[in-house]
């Protein structure tokens, strides 16, 4: 099958999109599939298709408002014909709503080739980060004008799926998510980066991996950190990312160890390098940190929905929250400190658990999907 994928955001890592993106795109190019990637120029020496299985067509790219750690996509209606002309997509996937998004649907409309969607971020949910809160209800349907033009939309969960039915959203079905448990994993701790975070070997370490921004509630996790430390001065909070509210934590909360952003092995080293992953961001449509984190063996708190829900069982393999409830979570963050001699047991549990989220079993689901609407739209 010859399948389209339109995105802002691949392959830079700097969240859980890239990462099912780019464990899609690998998946399905080993599966014998042919790809081909269109996404904007992230930077200038950003260079499409360069030792990759896979072709690709890089676009203009500007930058978000906001955010200057992405750029969104602006294609002209040529150059999209272009490609659809050139490589002839048996169907095409758009993964971010954004311009780019928008200007590929209505191109395909146009040369009736099948389109289905994904949705991965909620941002009509991130306005009021960005003193932008009455967009929030406009955002929303604009999201779901989008969606529902297409003839399939993935969600990566149950509870998100349900959110957006009762929005109004049609066409859903669930596409979860893996996570890679040869790279991630607890057998990548390191000593020496431990070392350089001031942490000896016994001295608990606690980790954030994402962006630094305001949609993940950052502030929580450090109020957390910092009711925690005189009940552990040896405690040390360690955020992995970047974005635009890290010059600000940084200022303001000197004592934290902001490692920037780490893809890779290196990240691999930093989430096993940890002991427990505090994650309060309530915007996510899964968080596939959770399961990297688990899969790495850490101890995860975190809110009571999305991934959480989906693979964390209270007290057994991770702790849990209830939703959006800060005071609650606080609570939790002390007690899972106090029941330090579980962490060892509880990060066992969490691995077995995070190896059960496998790649090659989303991936046939997803073939299913889009066979069916290939087959649907002859």
């Amino acid at each position: 099958m010859k399948i389209c994928l339109v995105t802002e955001t691949f392959p830079p890592e700097v969240n859980g999109v890239s990462t099912t993106l780019n464990q899609l795109v690998t998946g399905l190019v080993a599966k014998g599939h042919r790809l081909h990637v269109i996404r904007p120029r992230q930077s200038k020496n950003d260079e499409s298709g360069k030792g990759k299985a896979f072709s690709e067509d890089l676009v203009k790219g500007i930058p978000i408002p906001g955010y200057d750690v992405l750029k969104m996509g602006l294609a002209g209606f040529h150059q999209l014909k272009r490609n659809w002309e050139s490589f002839c997509p048996d169907i095409i996937h758009i993964a971010t709503e954004g311009p780019l998004g928008m200007q590929a649907l209505f191109s395909a409309f146009r040369h009736q080739i099948p389109v289905v969607s994904s949705f991965h971020t909620n941002f009509h949910a991130y306005g009021k980060h960005y003193r932008l809160g009455f967009l929030t209800g406009i955002g929303l349907a604009g999201l779901r004008f989008f969606h529902n033009k297409t003839s399939l939309t993935l969600v990566p969960s149950e509870d998100s799926c349900q959110t957006l039915r009762n929005a109004g959203f049609k066409n859903l079905e669930i596409m979860g998510r893996g996570v890679d448990t040869e790279l991630f994993t607890p057998t990548k701790r390191d000593p020496s980066l431990r070392q350089s975070w001031n942490a000896k070997s016994d001295d608990p370490v606690m980790i954030y991996v994402g962006r630094i921004a305001g949609e993940k509630n950052i502030p929580l996790a450090v109020q957390a950190y910092e009711m925690l430390k005189p009940l552990c001065p040896k405690l040390k909070f360690v955020l992995v990312g970047d974005g635009p509210e890290r010059a600000e934590i940084q200022n303001s909360h000197p004592g934290l160890i902001l490692a920037g952003m780490k893809t890779g092995e290196d990240l691999a080293r930093h989430y096993a390098s940890g002991d427990f992953f505090l994650f309060p961001s309530i915007t996510e449509t899964f968080g596939n940190v959770v399961l990297e984190a688990m899969a790495s063996g850490l101890v995860v708190l975190a809110y009571d929905y999305a991934s959480p829900r989906t693979c964390i069982r209270h007290g057994e393999n991770g702790w849990l929250a209830p939703f959006d409830n800060a005071e609650a979570f606080l609570l939790q963050s002390e007690r899972l400190l106090r029941e330090r001699d579980r962490w060892p047991a509880i990060g066992r549990e969490a691995r077995k658990t995070a190896e059960r989220f496998n790649w090659d079993g989303i991936l046939q689901t997803y073939l299913g999907h889009i066979e069916n609407v290939c087959t649907s739209c002859k």
